[in-house]
């Protein structure tokens, strides 16, 4: 019975220390729960091992630095922009380069034009010599081709006898530019034309004229050349015997009679052997050779638009005139000629 007081106290005293227990727990939660940032980092300083000390590590701004470093990204942006500025600029330089290119192709154009004529009117005896073949006849030729050929045995006298007169060798382009502009001609001069373009022009012509002193003109069919025909000349020959001196200049493509014929034809007759011609040798051609001599005054016209300074035909003479540079006489060579009649030809007054 005793014991039973006792127990009842140990119970009373433990209801009565609750409320104090619960109100230390609420102080201490207070207390905890409204600590400043200032009161938990200085308690996290003052902690040697606590776990405040990495958190400012983890959330410190130099973490955060690298974000600034993907700036760079707008930084590339204009480095792009300027990049292709100068693509942009790239641009006029080809157009700038481009210009010229006309300009250079326009500029040898006025280039073989004739000098304007100084308006004397002059007269000059050069004798134009119009060869053809200079070959031996073949057996069974007719009179037509033996009629064109020299055989090379006569050329060589001819040009010998030539040699020893004291004859010199001159261009169309001189006799064209005394008549105009009054260009002085040495005191006996020749010009040695020779039609077609056959191909003993270089193995039988060509090494005599070289032996004498001589230079020559040879008007060329070009569609022979073209055709590769092996009686003509090729235009590998053709640039060999041009660079030691000798001139090219057109006898037409295929040798038709030109007479009433339209523009466009005249042009392809006219204009492109001229053409092809000049791509091969780089000279400018300046004169033509009517296929058979026959021509009219459209012809004529369309070679003075092309800008050639004359033309020669077969009509025989030596005399020329400053009025009439597209009708130039000649002395033709015929096969049948030995070395007298060939002296006679060149003694007339014509």
């Amino acid at each position: 019975m005793q014991d039973r007081p006792k127990s009842r106290w140990t119970v009373l005293a433990k209801v009565a220390a609750l409320p104090l227990v619960a109100l230390l727990i609420s102080a201490a939660y207070w207390r905890i729960g409204t600590r400043s940032p200032a009161t938990e980092e200085r308690a996290g300083l003052a902690t040697t091992g606590g776990g405040l000390l990495g958190t400012p590590t983890f959330t410190s701004t130099p973490t955060l630095l690298p974000s600034p470093t993907a700036t760079p990204t707008p930084t590339h942006t204009p480095t792009s922009t300027p990049t292709s500025t100068p693509t942009f600029t790239a641009t006029p330089t080809p157009t700038s380069t481009h210009t010229p290119t006309p300009t250079a192709t326009h500029t040898p154009t006025p280039t073989p034009l004739l000098p304007t004529p100084d308006g004397l009117a002059r007269r000059a005896r050069v004798p134009i010599l119009m060869y053809h073949r200079i070959d031996d006849v073949p057996p069974g030729a007719d009179a037509y081709r033996r009629d064109l050929s020299v055989t090379p045995e006569n050329f060589r006298e001819q040009l010998l006898w030539l040699k020893q007169q004291g004859y010199q060798s001159i261009t169309l382009n001189d006799l064209a530019l005394y008549l105009t502009v009054g260009k002085p001609l040495p005191p006996q001069p020749i010009i040695l034309t020779f039609d077609d373009g056959y191909a003993d022009a270089y193995t039988h012509a060509f090494p005599l004229l070289k032996r004498f002193g001589f230079a020559g003109t040879f008007f060329v069919v070009t569609s022979q050349i073209d055709a590769q025909n092996p009686d003509f000349l090729s235009w590998d020959q053709i640039k060999e015997m041009h660079e030691a001196g000798m001139s090219f200049e057109p006898h037409s493509y295929d040798h038709p009679d030109l007479r009433n014929r339209g523009f466009q034809y005249l042009v392809f007759q006219i204009l492109g052997p001229k053409q092809a011609i000049e791509a091969r040798t780089g000279e400018t051609c300046r004169f033509f050779a009517y296929p058979s001599g026959r021509w009219d005054d459209f012809v004529v016209d369309v070679l003075k638009s092309a800008n050639y300074w004359g033309a020669v035909f077969t009509e025989q003479g030596a005399t020329h005139t400053s009025d009439d540079l597209f009708h130039l006489n000649r002395v033709r060579v015929q096969g049948g000629d030995d070395l007298d009649a060939f002296i006679r030809k060149l003694g007339l007054d014509w």
